[in-house]
């Protein structure tokens, strides 16, 4: 067959067979050029991107690399810095015994991926009435299953993106498996200045720059497919407890998303994120804003606890408040997020192109084994009706490949994103390319107009829905424990802990011991923010903490008696009942007296002597007593401290 080829040195023709090996074509190539180093020599099949070093092509034929008659190769190298003559690549002849693996070939990706690459993804359809005119066991045009990135299906259900897998389908070869995994077929965006410049002719950046390393010129567009088609909350739980810090202090709230992917049969081979539980990492919250460190210095403990549970858990995302009371009625919020003024923010999108771009998404169709993010971002803001609601959005690889070459940032208009200007100092250099966007005019004509120096946000982001499962049923089972990293509002106690569990009678608890007692027991430690804090205290080691976090979240824990008995038998949870027994409160001094003493009055009721004691014993308590020292106003659910009469926040009465 005839191969072309396309170099720095010219075009060249090459009649191969299409058994030959690799390095047929490789040592024919290097003939070509002048102190080529060969251990830098690339292939691609574009002039530009997805170039692939032949040195990790190793005994592989031209038909196995699924190169065809006709086909153009691009090859690009660096020249040898010694002036030695050009040689021959050494490339060893095709070996059954050692080939080398590329990068993609050895990456582990997520089990949802796993999985739908299993599947072919078509869409099933059913017989047509009026067209179908064949039998039972045939097919035809009409009722043959759909591609998953089908255009007509994707507008009949108002899919504004393809999935991830659909996507993936849509741009793959359709050559064999062999010839598919040779080159893959996503090349993530680099808008950086390739340095050193593969020409070789002059300079690094800053001081020299040509065609060959710069990049493109940018055209802004809507992303045709998302990493994640779907956030789904496992419980309304998790957003309540959440929303509590705001509507008791006012200041907003930021929390990471924990839970993991599913397969979403709603869109073709789509992919949801399912979080379970949330986790509040340190921060300063404002009436308009809050404070964040990133990175956390907790972050890679909770990545590991979440690795414990029965079902492996992630980070898949972040959420945060944006709720502003209307000042004429407190009931009810502003609503500042609609098409006429901003989605996102442009510091926002910023944010999360941040995030996005520092947790990549393992892939085998990916040169360098990672494309994409599957990180979401989750905001809770006001409805057009004043009420609380959740807006789920990504931000699309532009917008991450911007923010990585620096070429971007924050306006003082929310809904605007500005271009950096282009700096070639030698300690912070940036290479500002082109960068246009399109969009119609008032006579519904698509013009493009150049991104300079502001464009809006809406360019960079990328819709996700959101929802709860119609019959929940989450991973944890209890959400009442102190949430962490809330210091005045929730605070965690370990005397808290010891306190609850003599309560429930767990010293005393066996695998022969009352169901229903075992069973309170299980749902109270079945509780994310419990088990963060229990591994804080030092009191349960990393092997039985994993014992801990698999009981807790398995999907049986509250159907089978036997559940706890593998976590009653570990040597911390015994260390534990130990300090609970030592630890339990003995009974309150001001309990009520001997009715048979002559100095009591017996026209005074039991039940008085009763709530004396139980008063007393709340006072002792201080503070973590549940209900103490705060009243909820009716009218807007905030919470007053206590001896107020009025509402701090809307003024009425507390009753």
């Amino acid at each position: 067959m005839l191969l072309r080829v396309r170099s720095k040195d010219g075009n060249f023709r090459f009649e191969l067979p299409s058994t030959a090996d690799i390095s047929v074509l490789v040592n024919k190539i290097l003939e070509t050029t002048v102190d080529a180093d060969p251990a830098s020599l690339t292939v691609s099949n574009q002039p530009r991107g997805n170039e692939t070093l032949v040195s990790t092509l190793k005994g592989r034929n031209l038909q196995i690399l699924g190169l065809k008659h006709g086909d153009m190769i691009f090859v690009g190298y660096t020249t040898k810095v010694s002036q030695a003559p050009a040689t021959s690549m050494s490339i060893d002849a095709p070996s059954s015994t050692r080939l080398q693996s590329n990068i993609w070939e050895t990456v582990q990706e997520d089990t949802v991926d796993i999985y739908w690459r299993s599947k072919d993804g078509k869409i099933p359809r059913g017989r047509d009435a009026r067209f179908c005119k064949h039998g039972a066991n045939g097919m035809c045009d009409y009722c043959m299953p759909l591609e998953p990135y089908d255009a007509a299906y994707q507008a009949e259900h108002s899919i504004k993106h393809l999935s991830y897998h659909a996507y993936l389908h849509k741009i793959s070869p359709k050559t064999s498996s062999a010839a598919a995994t040779a080159i893959p077929p996503l090349s993530p965006l680099s808008y950086k200045v390739k340095n050193p410049c593969p020409s070789g002719g002059h300079p690094p950046w800053p001081a020299g720059v040509c065609t060959g390393c710069q990049p493109s010129a940018i055209t802004l567009q809507s992303q045709p497919f998302r990493m994640v088609d779907h956030l789904e909350f496992a419980s309304p739980d998790i957003i309540e407890r959440f929303l509590k810090a705001w509507r008791s202090t006012g200041l907003q709230r930021f929390g990471w998303l924990i839970g993991r992917y599913e397969p979403y049969e709603k869109v073709p081979m789509g992919i949801k994120a399912v979080v379970e539980a949330l986790y509040e990492p340190p921060q300063e919250g404002e009436l308009d804003g809050l404070t964040l460190g990133i990175p956390w210095e907790d972050e890679p403990r909770v990545r590991e606890l979440a690795k414990m549970s029965s079902a492996p858990l992630s980070i898949v995302g972040y959420i945060f408040t944006d709720l502003d009371p209307d000042p004429e009625d407190r009931t009810k919020n502003i609503y500042k997020r609609h098409p006429h003024s901003f989605f996102v923010s442009s510091l926002e999108a910023i944010f999360a192109a941040t995030i996005q771009k520092s947790n990549p998404t393992p892939s085998r169709s990916s040169p360098n084994g990672a494309f994409g993010s599957r990180m979401v971002t989750a905001i809770l803001t006001a409805t057009e009706d004043g009420k609380v609601d959740i807006s789920a959005y990504q931000v699309s690889e532009q917008a991450c490949a911007m923010v990585d070459a620096d070429m971007i940032e924050a306006s003082v208009e929310p809904g605007i994103v500005r271009i950096k200007e282009e700096d070639r100092s030698q300690d912070a250099a940036r290479y500002v390319p082109d960068v246009f966007f399109r969009y119609k005019n008032e006579y519904n004509l698509e013009v493009k107009k150049t991104a300079k120096p502001c464009f809006p946000v809406e360019y960079l982001l990328v819709n996700v829905t959101h929802g709860f499962p119609q019959s929940p049923s989450p991973l944890f089972r209890s959400n009442q424990f102190a949430i962490e990293n809330r210091p005045g509002l929730e605070d965690q106690h370990i005397e808290d802990v010891l306190r609850t569990l003599a309560r429930l009678d767990a010293p005393h608890l066996t695998s022969t011991s009352d169901a229903l007692k075992r069973l309170e027991l299980a749902k109270w430690l079945s509780d994310w923010h419990l088990l963060a804090f229990l591994e804080t205290t030092q009191l349960v080691s990393k092997v039985d903490m994993k014992v801990l976090v698999s009981t807790v979240t398995s999907p049986s824990l509250l159907e089978d008696p036997s559940a706890l008995n593998a976590l009653f038998k570990t040597e911390s949870w015994q260390t534990l009942m130990t300090f609970t027994r030592e630890s339990a409160p003995s009974l309150p001094s001001t309990s009520a007296p001997d009715l048979s003493s002559p100095h009591i009055d017996e026209d005074i009721p039991q039940d008085v002597f009763d709530q004396i004691a139980a008063e007393e014993t709340a006072r002792r308590e201080g503070p973590s007593a549940v209900g103490s020292g705060v009243k909820i106003c009716p009218h807007c659910t905030f919470e007053n401290p206590q001896g107020e009469t009025d509402c701090e926040v809307c003024g009425l009465p507390l009753g």
